[in-house]
């Protein structure tokens, strides 16, 4: 069974001129900006933050700091103070650290979290947002603005549809309603240029985009074409990454052509077993969650996971679990790529020797050979019996 994914984005409302109202209670309901000394409407620097009260006359960052002034004139200008903000930033991803190890700073007034293994906690993924806002509120008196998706760019874009003081939640089920009526720059990678090409097509919003032959759009787009139409259909399968390093190894392969023949599936999956494998011993670790990747014929995408008792990064292991979940899942249309993810990591060296069993022990030998002929002679130099290339 797979798991449900929840993931959290967190945007601090006007960050740098919210700090700088909060510290001044009689600035609260003004218009603040924070960046260049205006110099009278002669500075030369940009707006850094602006308060939602000088965004009202049309105040935003990286807006030159003399048009910010001759816009309004009576706005209260401050410097920026990035030490300050720098802390109540240390103090902000010190709350969400409450909420799940699985954080992705992105600046510093926002971040990703991946509450799917920890917002039981706290109730449902819904009201673990609202502790997240209660507890920014009641430590620091700040707003944040809150998204909540299946995936990390729609929950993106759901806390920039809350701001001020939002929490959208977007669910599985009511992914495509909220994602498709929206307009096409809303997508992650959609710039200018993009976008005018897009509206050229006749491509307005992200619905229609999602409903285009992804192969017309390869031609124009190249590899970028597949991407958005991706993301257009909500498939984003982007991890939150964390500061810590990698959250999981993974490898896949897509096939010449849409393919039906086991061995040459088996053979792949042999072979991506045997990369990440070899990744993992590398990295010096060993991970529990063993999960595959499927896309099929017309670009449907499905994983399928499962969590084995003892951390490992053996191929035997990793390619004797793939199967099982890829004869589980009984395909009935071509596959067009597969994957293989390991997770859920600990340290290869965490167990020592001593307590391993004789036949792990061999086991580690035979891999740590294979590692090292592959080392001096290349990757290609020895593979396993299933690999047929």
């Amino acid at each position: 069974m797979v798991k449900k994914r929840f993931i959290i984005h967190v945007d601090m409302d006007a960050f740098f001129a919210a700090i700088e109202q909060r510290d001044n209670p009689a600035w609260r309901g003004q218009p603040v900006v924070v960046g260049a000394d205006p110099k009278g409407g002669r500075g030369r620097g940009v707006v850094s933050a602006a308060s939602y009260e000088a965004r009202k006359f049309g105040i935003h960052s990286a807006l030159p700091i003399s048009i910010a002034y001759r816009k309004c004139p009576k706005a209260i200008f401050r410097p920026v103070d990035m030490a300050k903000y720098s802390q109540v930033s240390r103090q902000l991803h010190g709350i969400l650290y409450n909420f799940t190890p699985e954080i992705e700073p992105v600046s510093i007034d926002e971040a990703f979290l991946d509450i799917s293994g920890s917002y039981q906690l706290f109730g449902t993924p819904r009201q673990t947002c609202v502790l997240i806002k209660k507890r920014i509120k009641e430590e620091i008196d700040l707003i944040a603005s809150v998204g909540l998706a299946p995936v990390k760019m729609v929950a993106k874009i759901a806390s920039d549809f809350g701001k001020p003081d939002g929490l959208v939640e977007v669910t599985k089920e009511k992914l495509f309603d909220f994602l498709w009526p929206l307009e096409i720059s809303k997508l992650w990678g959609v710039g200018v240029k993009t976008r005018q090409s897009l509206n050229e097509m006749g491509i307005w919003t992200v619905g229609q985009l999602a409903k285009k032959d992804v192969k017309a759009l390869k031609k124009i787009f190249g590899a970028n074409g597949e991407h958005l139409w991706s993301l257009a259909n909500g498939i984003d399968e982007r991890d939150v990454e964390t500061e810590t390093g990698a959250k999981s190894i993974s490898n896949e392969t897509t096939f010449g052509k849409d393919t039906a023949d086991q061995d040459e599936i088996d053979s792949s999956l042999m072979w991506l077993c045997e990369k990440v494998s070899g990744r993992l011993r590398q990295a010096g670790l060993k991970g529990r969650t063993i999960t595959l990747k499927i896309r099929v014929t017309g670009f449907q995408t499905y994983t399928r996971a499962i969590t084995v008792p003892e951390p490992t990064n053996f191929v035997d292991v990793l390619y004797q679990q793939i199967q099982k979940l890829y004869k589980n899942f009984k395909v009935r249309k071509k596959v067009r790529l597969v994957g293989v993810k390991v997770s859920n990591f600990d340290l290869a060296g965490f167990q020592s020797d001593l307590f391993q069993q004789p036949t792990d022990q061999k086991r580690e030998k035979i891999h740590r050979a294979v590692d090292a002929i592959k080392k001096k002679f290349g990757e290609e130099s020895v593979h396993r019996g299933r690999v047929v290339k």
